[in-house]
């Protein structure tokens, strides 16, 4: 039997690529190198990146088609080319980011997302490259904090990678799964595509050069805290809770997350959010309604700075709501507060590179 090309482009005429409902040939996959050596052909196929998950099946049955249409006595080798650049593994996947800061509660409801953001639009006034990147992913809250609930992030192609570029507001680089989610609809995913949708928001993202790369972390310790130490080598943490006791039980628990001894990422400090209310038209009155100075007198216990004391005043609830967070009027009580927390945070996390060795990446070994 002769071969000739036409005879495999025919036979590969009847594969479909799953990725464009269309056949190997009207895809375009096809690359114009067939090589025939008797019976023996040799082809190149080429996928949009390498981790393609229709890429085995593709080439299973691209094989079997040579075999039932041309003849079963054909040797078919099959190369394969990439349009998109591997991912760089683990490790180097934000070589120009300098510092990652965790920010976490054990609890709900204390206000982290709140601090999270006014942390990084502070830090950004204050003349840092920012990035924040909400990994609640199943109650992302920062599109609608920033007022970019209908910004749609687009890809571009980077260094021969196709990256999602981040939204930018307020100085601050921002990414999060409420920008390709509907928000009306709660987000009904197990634990391993929570967190391989975080993965792809970290590594898939033109982040670019940061000084401070902000996580927002979720409640409580979850698949999500294991999958961002897992993945990121997270320079500290800032554990956000209110002075109430409810609130410092699981604050100790965020605590004890962090300094266990397989993790071992550095405690930045605590923050106490909610330490008082203000009313407006008394901004010199003070009213402890969680409770006075829990988080301060836990953060002696443990023995971890004290960072800020963050009053509960109306306009930070509203400023969230609108989409204008506190920090971005320092002529405020409250956006100076997060001005001063952000100033803390550059203090102590330049304290604790100087004195501390990087932190690693979690290894969770099987078995």
């Amino acid at each position: 039997m002769t071969l000739y090309p036409k005879l495999i482009t025919d036979a590969l005429a009847t594969v479909m690529y799953a990725g464009t409902k269309k056949n190997i040939i009207e895809s375009g996959m096809l690359a114009d190198d067939v090589r025939i050596d008797g019976m023996k052909v040799t082809i190149t196929l080429l996928f949009p990146k390498e981790t393609d998950p229709f890429l085995k099946s593709t080439l299973k049955a691209a094989e079997s088609a040579i075999h039932y249409h041309v003849s079963k006595d054909v040797e078919v080798e099959i190369k394969t080319e990439f349009a998109s650049k591997p991912r760089p593994e683990v490790g180097k996947l934000l070589p120009q980011v300098k510092n990652i800061v965790a920010v976490s509660s054990g609890k709900g409801g204390v206000g982290k997302s709140t601090v999270s953001a006014n942390l990084a639009i502070a830090l950004a006034r204050l003349g840092y490259k920012v990035g924040l990147l909400d990994a609640d992913i199943f109650g992302p809250s920062m599109p609608k904090m920033f007022n970019v609930e209908n910004a749609r992030p687009y890809a571009s192609k980077v260094d021969g990678r196709d990256l999602i570029e981040p939204v930018e507001q307020y100085g601050v680089k921002l990414l999060s799964i409420g920008f390709f989610v509907n928000a009306e609809t709660a987000t009904l995913w197990r634990g391993s595509m929570a967190s391989n949708a975080l993965k792809q928001l970290i590594a898939d993202t033109n982040w670019g050069e940061l000084d401070y790369f902000i996580l927002d972390t979720p409640p409580g310790t979850s698949d999500i805290h294991l999958t961002l130490l897992q993945t990121l080598a997270i320079t500290g943490a800032v554990i956000v809770s209110t002075p109430q006791n409810v609130a410092l039980a699981d604050a100790r628990k965020g605590i004890d997350m962090y300094r266990n001894e397989k993790v071992n990422v550095p405690i930045l400090g605590l923050v106490e959010n909610m330490a008082w209310f203000t009313p407006a038209e008394l901004p010199e009155n003070k009213y402890y309604i969680f409770g006075k100075d829990g988080v301060k007198q836990l953060a002696e216990e443990m023995q971890t700075p004290l960072l800020a004391q963050i009053p509960l005043v109306q306009s930070i609830c509203e400023n969230g709501d609108k989409g204008t967070p506190a920090a971005m009027n320092a002529d405020t009580m409250t956006g100076q507060a997060f001005i001063n927390l952000a100033q803390a945070v550059v203090t102590v996390t330049n304290r604790r590179n100087k004195e501390q060795s990087p932190t690693k990446i979690v290894e969770i070994k099987k078995g």
